[in-house]
């Protein structure tokens, strides 16, 4: 393997010349930097990031852990977050800890390891012994999507009260009165927040709060296939509000077993507007606010802590309804 030796000899330079090119860390003329470009290319060069980052104390490299790699959501999320630090120099660590806590708190011993200059947390915020780990950390933080009691930090969020309220708001507008919801788990903070929405609106509709109308589930299309068969067995329904796109795909499948037209039968709208809406049959109508735009805001909030030490942020994203197939007036 090349050396910064190997490569100063190359072009004909000082290896603290080929530092300085590969470091930016003085400036050099613009024909020493083609020839020192040219002798990296032409000898495979790799620069040792550890060696170098123990030197400038700063590994360029951010740790992202979420809680789920198959829900769209966290996919969509994880995109925007690495275009982002692509675009500012820097390299993204990914684990997921698949709603275990366990591995959730192994992930980030292994993401401290590294000696990652920040992290992006995208937790079920259940844990209270993650939580209390995230409370020691020294590096800047920043919580995605769902926040974590007792946690202070940088945190960039979806208004999910504010979203059931428009889903809702939504399906009272086209004439529904009989709405169900498919909520997610109570445990999960944002399940709790979307409930919240719902029963804001139909409460502004001079609506009674039903609780037969309502069945928790998890955020998957299982969760919502399966809770979709409880909720319309219970009651008639012109109009069901999930509490995620994936719950309320899974009632667009449950509806159609059953021979229930959608939307001429029963509308459906979801939470969060993952790209998945837009290609499922009927499209899914949907609540939420740009996913790849929420991660590349929460990685420029974090870069910045980084880079400046700029107290915490607190960002709360409007939610705005995307009307597509499943919802038509009654």
């Amino acid at each position: 393997m090349a050396t910064i030796k190997d490569v100063a000899a190359r072009a004909g330079v000082s290896y603290t010349t080929v530092s300085h090119v590969v470091n930016k860390t003085k400036r050099v003329s613009d024909h020493v930097r083609n020839d020192v470009e040219a002798a990296i290319r032409e000898l495979g060069y790799v620069p040792n990031t550890v060696a170098r980052s123990l030197k400038q104390r700063a590994t360029l490299t951010i740790g992202l852990l979420i809680s789920n790699s198959t829900n769209p959501f966290f996919a969509e999320l994880a995109r925007g977050i690495e275009d982002a630090c692509y675009q500012r120099g820097y390299s993204v660590i990914l684990c997921n800890s698949e709603d275990d806590p366990e591995r959730e708190q192994a992930y980030l011993r292994v993401l401290l390891e590294k000696r990652v200059d920040g992290l992006i947390i995208g937790s079920t915020g259940e844990n209270t012994t993650f939580a209390k780990q995230l409370q020691k950390l020294r590096v800047p933080l920043m919580i995605i999507d769902r926040p974590i009691a007792g946690v202070d930090s940088n945190l960039v969020q979806v208004d999910h009260e504010q979203g059931g309220y428009l889903a809702t708001q939504h399906l009272l507008e086209l004439g529904h009165r009989d709405i169900g919801c498919i909520a997610g788990p109570s445990t999960a903070i944002v399940s709790l927040y979307r409930v919240a929405g719902y029963r804001r609106a139909l409460a502004d509709a001079a609506l009674p709060y039903r609780e037969e109308l309502v069945v928790e589930s998890d955020f998957t299309c299982e969760g919502g296939y399966q809770s979709a068969a409880r909720l319309l067995a219970r009651s008639k329904l012109s109009a069901v509000f999930a509490g995620n796109d994936l719950m309320g795909i899974g009632i667009l499948r449950r509806a159609k077993e059953q021979r229930i037209s959608v939307p001429e039968q029963l509308s459906v709208i979801g939470f969060d507007d993952i790209e998945l809406c837009r290609y499922v049959y009927p499209a899914l109508t949907t609540v939420g606010h740009s996913i790849r735009r929420q991660g590349e805001l929460a990685t420029a909030t974090l870069i910045q802590s980084i880079t400046t030490g700029c107290a915490h942020r607190q960002i709360t994203l409007e939610p705005s309804v995307f009307i597509r197939e499943s919802t038509a007036r009654i």
